[in-house]
């Protein structure tokens, strides 16, 4: 509450002791990881999301509303990503992009957690 201006207005405020107890604590109150257009922090946290399902610490998926296409050059990148073997095309599937927010919603509730482990028997380490 030191750094962020608080809303007096909630019904309920969680204040926390740093970043990374704050995104813990989001993603446990919370069903999927949802995110518009945003600047640095959006994509730290949501890109820390998808990394934590990732290694399975949870199951929940991530999604970017893509108005305007703002999100086109990061979806680039993912699949950049798994053309150069960086990313599996499994993993990929994490991160969902949509235009229409009802596209999206309905995505991220249709979701499934990749079986694969990031590292696992069949995959080098």
């Amino acid at each position: 509450m030191d750094r962020e201006v608080a809303h007096k207005g909630l019904s309920e405020l969680r204040v926390v002791g740093s970043m990374h107890e704050r995104k813990a604590l989001m993603i446990e109150c919370s069903d999927a990881a949802l995110a518009l257009p945003g600047g640095l922090g959006t994509l730290e946290e949501l890109l820390e999301m998808a990394t934590w399902s990732q290694l399975g610490i949870h199951s929940k998926p991530c999604g970017l509303l893509n108005v305007g296409g703002y999100y086109d050059p990061l979806a680039a990148l993912l699949d950049h990503a798994v053309t150069q073997s960086f990313l599996s095309l499994e993993h990929r599937g994490i991160v969902l992009i949509e235009d229409d927010p009802a596209t999206l919603l309905r995505r991220l509730a249709d979701w499934s957690a990749p079986a694969a482990k990031w590292i696992g028997a069949d995959r080098p380490v």
